[in-house]
């Protein structure tokens, strides 16, 4: 599956409603791009799609706006906390920078995200037997 690739105005549309605020960041994601505040995602584009990530009363609000909906980056598969700006918006910038700023505020309050912890290599074992045959011997180092 091949997601939708943003056009020059999207990432345009995209940048100006980015906050320049302490802690944003632009980062790229799965072909596209993201808006973070301290580590946590809360701006999202997805081709021509930006949404924004909300609590949960904001959320039902926002998705009570027409042209609104629940974001998908694939179908079936909604992100819970996500809501889709509507396109009418783009000529209406105050508005869809309103829903940002609301967006950057939820994210910004929430718990930082915890630095991924390194993962022990999980490199297989193996002796050869006194027949020839090899043993595994990472079952053997987990029973003890």
């Amino acid at each position: 599956m091949t997601l939708p690739q943003p056009s020059e105005d999207d990432y345009a549309w995209f940048d100006q409603l980015l906050p320049d605020a302490p802690g944003v960041t632009r980062q790229p994601m799965l072909g596209n791009v993201a808006g973070f505040i301290d580590g946590q995602m809360f701006l999202a584009l997805l081709g021509d799609r930006i949404a924004v990530r909300l609590g949960p009363v904001a959320r039902e609000e926002l998705l009570g706006i027409d042209g609104t909906a629940r974001f998908e980056p694939m179908p079936g598969r909604p992100l819970r906390e996500y809501v889709v700006l509507p396109e009418a918006w783009r000529s209406r910038p105050t508005e869809a920078e309103a829903w940002v700023r609301r967006s950057m505020e939820y994210a910004s309050a929430l718990p930082p995200k915890a630095e991924p912890t390194k993962r022990r290599s999980r490199r297989r074992l193996s002796i050869r037997a006194t027949n020839g045959r090899k043993v595994d011997m990472s079952a053997l180092r987990r029973q003890v």
